[in-house]
């Protein structure tokens, strides 16, 4: 085990109970992207009581603290900060009960159904620990609470907020994500451990008229259900059976009454993939069906296409991964372990992108381990609530304290060495 994390370990549980009440409160308490305010505010004070230089309002709400301890590589941790609207259902007697309006003005449900308030408290939890034990390492630590992960929007604002030339360049840049998985176990992957992600809305335009006329009409209910269809083959018929991709229609949206047939229908669609070639494809040929559809049914005008975030891919740096994994093998054992890649999207990597740095990316299980081992011997793992479900909820413990140990082993595995790495 790595010097820092050995002297560490055993401080780590008399931090627990501090942190679950934190992560209870955050819980309680969540914020739409781009909404971060309390959390954030949450983020700086404990910094700043803990020897930080912070920075506040980053990119919107981002939050920097830096901890200068010597000569040494610079390491930033990172954690993303926003909520979903989703209104909870997991029946915790901590469950969120917030609302709030969302950037269409729709009041809506909000909860943490991705777990970015355990990432919030993990990284709060590292930054206190290595605050409180400096005389253990060398470098300095940049700790980023991020905002807007789920839009697509905050790490590239706090990038354009001049996140580059503001703050030191990190040596290396480290994050992680709780997911589906056995609690108590982490997994890591060198090269491409998450997809690219890439969602669109789609206006399908027709004539409106009364439903008991529909020869008046062009019917874009029809249009929009024929679409939906069609749309499935890109992936089933378009796409190799060696490559992979999602595409999913999260949103079809027409009109008010049953007896009217609207003027417009609207689709929103996300897609998922892992190669560059693949993406380029599924784009256009998402747009070629969605014309095609709507010269099929005499539209009056070509649907209006409007992206609404990108993703870019997360691909692990070689050599940094290396690094990462054996001080991960050091703390947890066969508990850690090589990934497959995830269907799931990320912003993180563009801060790597932006400073042209290596960065890690990880997962961390949530999963109470003895569900997670029925669910797989019984072939059922699609039927636990995942990440964005209102019944997603990470088993505290072993999770609380598997994520702060992951994080400090990462950061340890460059924090207590003199030499910087160097950049990729």
């Amino acid at each position: 085990m790595d010097p820092l994390v050995e002297a560490l370990d055993s401080h780590l549980d008399a931090l627990l109970p501090e942190l679950e009440t934190l992560y209870k409160d955050l819980h309680s308490h969540p914020e739409l992207s781009m909404q971060e305010m309390r959390t954030a505010k949450l983020a700086a004070e404990h910094l700043t009581r803990h020897g930080f230089e912070v920075t506040s309002g980053v990119g919107g709400t981002g939050v920097v603290g830096l901890l200068r301890n010597g000569p040494g590589p610079t390491v930033m941790l990172r954690a993303d900060m926003d909520a979903l609207p989703v209104t909870e259902a997991t029946g915790l007697p901590y469950a969120s009960t917030a609302r709030a309006t969302n950037d269409e003005d729709v009041e809506v449900g909000v909860s943490h159904a991705c777990g970015h308030d355990l990432h919030v408290t993990w990284l709060m939890g590292a930054a206190q620990a290595l605050s409180e034990h400096r005389d253990l390492w060398k470098g300095t630590l940049l700790a980023v609470f991020q905002p807007g992960e789920e839009v697509a929007h905050g790490a590239q604002a706090m990038v354009d907020d001049g996140m580059t030339t503001r703050f030191p360049r990190p040596d290396v840049i480290l994050g992680q994500h709780v997911m589906v998985g056995a609690a108590g176990t982490v997994g890591y992957r060198s090269g491409t451990i998450l997809s690219a992600g890439d969602s669109l809305k789609v206006r399908l335009f027709g004539r409106g008229s009364h439903g008991s006329q529909p020869q008046t009409s062009i019917d874009p209910v029809v249009m929009a259900a024929s679409t939906v269809l069609r749309l499935q083959t890109i992936i089933s018929r378009e796409v190799g059976p060696l490559d992979s991709a999602v595409l999913t229609i999260g949103s079809l949206q027409a009109g008010t009454k049953e007896n009217i047939i609207p003027e417009d229908a609207t689709l929103k669609l996300n897609i998922r993939t892992y190669d560059e070639n693949v993406r380029d494809h599924v784009l256009a040929a998402v747009k070629r069906i969605c014309r095609a559809e709507c010269a099929a049914s005499n539209a009056p005008r070509e649907p209006e296409f409007t992206p609404l975030n990108s993703y870019p891919m997360t691909v692990n740096d070689a050599t940094a991964t290396v690094r990462v994994a054996k001080a991960f093998q050091s703390q947890f054992g066969e508990a850690a372990y090589e990934t497959a890649p995830a269907a799931a999207s990320e912003d993180f990597s563009l801060f790597g992108r932006a400073w042209k740095t290596p960065y890690v990316f990880w997962i961390v299980g949530g999963t109470d381990p003895d569900v997670y081992a029925k669910a797989k011997a019984e072939g059922q793992l699609n039927r636990l609530p995942s990440n964005h479900s209102s019944r997603y909820a990470p088993v505290l413990h072993p999770t609380l304290k598997t994520g702060l140990q992951a994080m400090l082993a990462a950061a340890g595995a460059w924090l207590c060495h003199e030499e910087p790495t160097g950049h990729a």
